[in-house]
């Protein structure tokens, strides 16, 4: 299928007029924040040369994202400061980075931390230190500048904007009915067994067995949900959590969205009451996202960071590990010696430089896929023109038709909308702002290469063509338009057979291994977790 006859049979009406408009050609732009080719040359190359330079510390991290940089806060916490962490990117902060596009702050990536329940401790611990939670009065409070302002939700569906993201305009009883139904499924699910974010600290439930080995869409076929309305929706919910929608990821991954936080509160069959209340829920964000969180994890760690660092061989041996890494600024191979090594890498980078790699990381590489994803932050001179009902808001999501009905054959990902970088500042004249503009490829046919060799120009079309469904002005407005790529972005918790979707620790002798691919899915709570439990085994372990 061409592009411009995909996107005139998608719904968008307005994309001819879009495409052809001189006006595009004056939006800058370009591919930003991955740098690609250092990633690649580990499959590129078959030889490295010696070492030009041997450094030793106590504990050697590889890989700067969540999992690494907690894991150095855990060792900090120890009072251990020997150690060093390697990064392949100019920064770290992994998916969680930030950065600015014309002076203004946006995410490259997560944008959003969830207020943490009592089972993500290590989080509640770090949000406390970096002063965003603390007790007044016997309760725990959230500083109110970094939870997400409303209105905080809202979905452009049937012509106009509504309030939260399920549909409600319009829809019938029986659509109501079977948000009521679903309703029903996942409370009984919580009163079966414990949902629990973070997962790794919890052992699988006999309970769950029968969510795992299926898909979600199956396990909504077994109990009659066939409304595609409420398919939508809980496409959009997987998604926007793990990277690619109901025909893909397990049922316990889908269940586990809801039953693990907020529940699915639908309204009445009548159509009174209030919709599932995931729009109400405690959101800390900032305008570059969670790159403000690990730019405060990785400010202590000062030279301690070497970033540039392609990490290409990791040894371990009865008396230390050996981590070899190539400095992409001066070429050479620099070897790092050390009594363990916290590899917070990816699993299938992890199984492709550790020598001899455990059977566990084998099997694990084996079996984990993973969801391309694009983020784009788009520059905006002035406000947008907005269609009738609720107000801009700080997420906002277009409702796809196509995907409502089932259409596996988009073959251009699936746009989750945006969230507005300045909706935080509460400026009272509406101006300049960037969007940053969300779209999973997990489901998509050859996405990662979809993603890959795609022109940049041509993103730019899909992307406005996209939004204009929402606001016919965009493309008169943009200046600026950057791409960041994630070609493995996150775990897809797809079905399995053994009744194990995680590994709740990862240790092989000296190595210890987190990153959020051992919990099934990227979320700041699980790679976090993983990070600290694996620092605090690692310092334990070196001072010992």
């Amino acid at each position: 299928m061409k592009r411009r006859s995909l996107l005139a049979g998608a719904a968008l009406p307005l994309a001819g007029s879009l495409l052809g408009c001189d006006r595009l050609e004056e939006i800058q732009g370009g591919f930003t924040g991955i740098a690609h080719e250092r990633g690649h040359l580990l499959r590129e190359r078959k030889a490295w040369p010696a070492p030009s330079k041997v450094h030793k510390t106590r504990v050697i991290i590889a890989g700067g994202g969540v999992a690494g940089l907690a894991a150095a806060r855990a060792l900090r916490l120890r009072g251990m400061d020997d150690f060093a962490l390697l990064e392949l990117e100019d920064e770290v902060g992994g998916n969680s980075r930030g950065g600015t596009v014309n002076g203004i702050a946006c995410p490259l990536g997560a944008h959003y931390l969830p207020v943490p329940g009592d089972g993500a401790s290590e989080v509640q611990d770090l949000l406390e230190e970096l002063g965003l939670r603390k007790r007044v009065s016997g309760r725990w409070e959230y500083d109110e500048r970094h939870l997400c302002h409303s209105p905080q939700e809202r979905l452009f569906f049937n012509g106009e904007w509504q309030d939260g993201l399920l549909p409600l305009q319009g829809v019938g009883r029986g659509t109501l009915a079977q948000y009521q139904r679903f309703a029903a499924l996942v409370e009984q699910a919580r009163k079966a067994s414990k949902w629990a974010i973070p997962i790794s600290k919890e052992p699988i439930a006999l309970a769950k067995y029968s969510f795992l080995a299926i898909t979600f869409e199956e396990y909504l076929n077994q109990n009659g949900l066939t409304d595609p309305h409420l398919r939508w929706y809980l496409d959009y919910c997987c998604k926007d959590d793990y990277g690619a929608g109901i025909t893909t990821v397990s049922a316990w991954a889908g269940v586990h969205y809801f039953a693990s936080r907020h529940g699915f509160n639908a309204p009445r069959p009548d159509g009174a009451g209030v919709a599932e209340t995931r729009d109400r829920e405690g959101v800390l964000t900032w305008p570059e996202g969670n790159g403000w969180l690990t730019r405060q994890l990785a400010l202590p760690l000062k030279e301690r960071v070497q970033t540039d660092r392609v990490v290409v061989r990791i040894a371990a041996g009865k008396h230390g590990v050996e981590v070899d890494a190539f400095n992409t600024a001066t070429q050479t191979v620099e070897r790092w010696q050390a009594e363990r090594c916290i590899v917070a890498l990816p699993i299938f980078v992890a199984a492709r430089v550790v020598e001899n790699p455990p059977e566990f990381l084998r099997q694990a590489a084996a079996r984990t896929r993973y969801a391309p994803w694009l983020v784009a932050n788009i520059h905006l001179k002035a406000r947008l023109h907005d269609r009738p009902g609720t107000p801009p808001s700080w997420d906002n999501v277009i409702h796809d038709a196509a995907t409502q009905k089932g259409h596996a054959e988009n073959v251009q990902g699936t746009g989750l909308g945006y969230v507005d970088a300045m909706h935080q500042s509460l400026q009272s004249v509406p101006g300049a702002t960037v969007l940053t503009h969300y779209r999973a490829l997990g489901d998509v046919p050859q996405g990662r290469k979809l993603l890959m060799d795609k022109p940049w120009m041509e993103w730019r079309d899909v992307i406005l063509a996209d939004l204009a469904r929402a606001h016919p002005d965009i493309a008169t407005k943009a200046t600026r338009i950057d791409i960041t790529r994630y070609g493995h972005a996150m775990a897809v918790p797809v079905p399995v057979t053994d009744g194990n979707p995680s590994a709740r620790f990862a240790a092989a002798g000296r190595l210890s291994f987190a990153h959020s691919d051992w919990a099934g899915y990227s979320v700041f709570e699980e790679a976090f977790t993983l990070g600290h439990r694996a620092g605090l085994s690692a310092g334990s372990a070196a001072s010992g």
